[in-house]
């Protein structure tokens, strides 16, 4: 428990929820940096805070995120960004020692015809969705370079690529937030309006996969701790291995919320992809299976909206 551990983007939903795991399971040794504190895209300044700091253990979950019209809008910004953190924090890693590291990525790697559900394998196989193709360029980039060092330079670096995430310290914002904050806020407000209904775009029939970010920081402490390079592969799949339809996952917000009215969908919206699910076989073989089920993660996410709706609306 005395292993020195920098969190790369410690504020974000999956590394505040890895700093309460850690401080869980007993980890007191923590390097937290800010952005004004840190900046991840200068590399000197990153070097120097690495030959100072010397962390044994490195969990890079800093990236610039956002949805399909941040990706197309700024297609630079996302690429370019997100290669100068993932190159700076992991070529200083591997040049002063690092012991092990565990890299973030996400399930928008795969393949936009991929089969389902999305086995590591699939990687490269076929073309990617177009309309975030730059952040998945990046992410897939920062798997091979981990796979690259463990190859050329005997490294431990484990690149997990999760499922959707939702989980405290989620983003509510009224436009760009992602699916579960963005419905928890809409069913929230209407509820303190009295609004007769909410209406949900598209017809509720795709299905996703939906990851509790406690479930997640489990997960890559689990194999931080367990597990090596070598054992995982290039990489691996972290997920709760079920999905729901956007349906069922509006009623189960709906009535966390404790909204009585009407739930409309708006059929002339886009769908999207029919069905995401990931395949998580082979890390159920490695020992961990998700413990967080969604109506349990849903009221975890809706107390902690209501805990920091001044600061988050």
């Amino acid at each position: 428990m005395d292993k020195k551990i920098f969190i790369a983007g410690h504020k974000g939903l999956v590394g505040s929820a890895l700093v309460r795991q850690l401080q869980k399971k007993g980890y007191k040794n923590f390097i937290l940096k800010t952005r004004e504190e840190l900046d991840l895209m200068n590399s000197e300044q990153v070097f120097r805070f690495f030959e100072e700091e010397k962390p044994d253990w490195v969990f890079l979950a800093a990236a610039k995120v956002g949805g399909i019209y941040a990706n197309n809008t700024y297609p630079v910004d996302f690429l370019l960004d997100n290669l100068k953190i993932q190159n700076n924090i992991i070529e200083a890693s591997y040049k002063n020692n690092v012991e092990k590291l565990l890299f973030l990525g996400s399930s928008c790697i795969y393949p936009k015809l991929a089969p389902q559900p999305l086995k590591e394998e699939y990687l490269l196989t076929s073309a990617l969705e177009p309309t975030n193709e730059p952040y998945a360029l990046a992410k897939i980039t920062g798997i091979k370079l981990c796979s690259a060092f463990n190859k050329q330079y005997g490294t431990n670096y484990i690149s997990a690529m999760p499922c959707n995430l939702y989980g405290i310290n989620d983003n509510y914002h009224a436009e760009n937030a992602h699916v579960i904050p963005m419905l928890l806020r809409r069913f929230h407000e209407a509820k303190e309006k009295n609004l007769e209904k909410v209406t949900v775009w598209g017809t509720g029939t795709p299905m996703r996969e939906f990851m509790c970010s406690d479930d997640l920081a489990e997960a890559c402490v689990y194999l931080m701790e367990n597990k090596n390079a070598k054992e995982i592969g290039e990489f691996i799949n972290i997920g709760a291995g079920i999905d729901v339809t956007i349906r069922e996952l509006a009623e189960l917000i709906k009535e966390t919320v404790g909204f009585e009215g009407k739930l409309e969908f708006d059929t002339t919206k886009p769908d999207g992809t029919p069905k995401k699910l990931l395949d998580v076989s082979r890390l159920n073989a490695l020992g961990w299976k998700s413990k967080i089920s969604l109506k349990e993660g849903l009221k975890i996410s809706y107390e902690d909206f209501l805990n920091n709706l001044c600061v988050r609306l």
